[in-house]
C-alpha cells in the first residue's frame, strides 16, 4: 500500500471491508469519496444492489429509507463530480468503482465493488462504452463483499435481507 493512500473503513451488518483509496492517481474521486464519508453521508445507506459473479453497490442516500425502495439506485449527494481516468487501474476484483448514469461526470456519491474481473468496464476496454472510474481496493473483508453479492436478491437486483453501511471511517493506516 502506498504510504500516503488512506484507507476506508465500511462497517457494514455483514462485516467489516477496508478499502485502500487511490489518493494518488485518483484525487478527485477519492476525495469526494473521503468528504461523504467524513460528513456520516453513508451511513445508514445500504447495500442496494447485488449481483453474484459481478459486484455489490451501494452510496444511494435514498437507501436510508425503505418507502423510497423503489428509487434506490438514483439517490445522490446533491451534485456531479468530473470523471477521471488513469491508463492500468481496472475493474478488477475487489477494486471499488465509481457508479454513474453511463454519461460522462455523472458520479456522485454511488460506488461499487467489482466481485469479478470486470474490465468491459474500463474506460479503455472494448466495448468503449462504459465509463466506470477506479478509485481504491479492497484489502481486507473480500469474503464479506462475496457474501453480500450472492446474497438472494429480488427483480431488481436488491438483497432480501437489509445490508446496511452502518458507518464509514478514514484511516492513515
Amino acid at each position: 500500500m502506498t504510504p500516503k493512500n488512506r484507507t476506508a473503513i465500511l462497517e457494514t451488518t455483514t462485516g467489516t471491508i477496508k478499502i485502500e483509496l487511490f489518493e494518488d492517481k485518483m484525487p478527485i474521486t477519492t476525495q469526494n469519496f473521503i468528504n461523504l464519508a467524513q460528513q456520516g453521508f453513508y451511513d445508514g445507506t445500504r447495500i442496494h444492489r447485488v449481483i453474484s459473479q459481478f459486484m455489490i453497490q451501494g452510496g444511494d442516500p435514498l437507501s436510508k429509507e425503505t418507502n423510497q425502495k423503489q428509487r434506490w439506485g438514483t439517490g445522490g449527494p446533491g451534485y456531479l463530480i468530473k470523471d477521471e481516468f488513469v491508463p492500468g487501474l481496472s475493474n478488477l476484483r475487489g477494486t471499488i468503482a465509481m457508479a454513474n448514469s453511463g454519461q460522462p461526470n455523472s458520479g456522485g456519491s454511488q460506488f461499487f465493488i467489482n466481485v469479478n474481473d470486470n474490465t468491459f468496464l474500463d474506460f479503455d476496454q472494448p466495448p468503449l462504452t462504459s465509463r466506470h472510474p477506479v478509485f481504491g481496493k479492497v484489502i481486507e473483508g473480500i469474503a464479506v463483499v462475496d457474501q453480500m453479492a450472492d446474497s438472494p436478491r429480488n427483480t431488481q437486483d436488491q438483497p432480501l435481507q437489509d445490508v446496511v453501511i452502518t458507518t464509514v471511517t478514514i484511516s492513515l493506516s
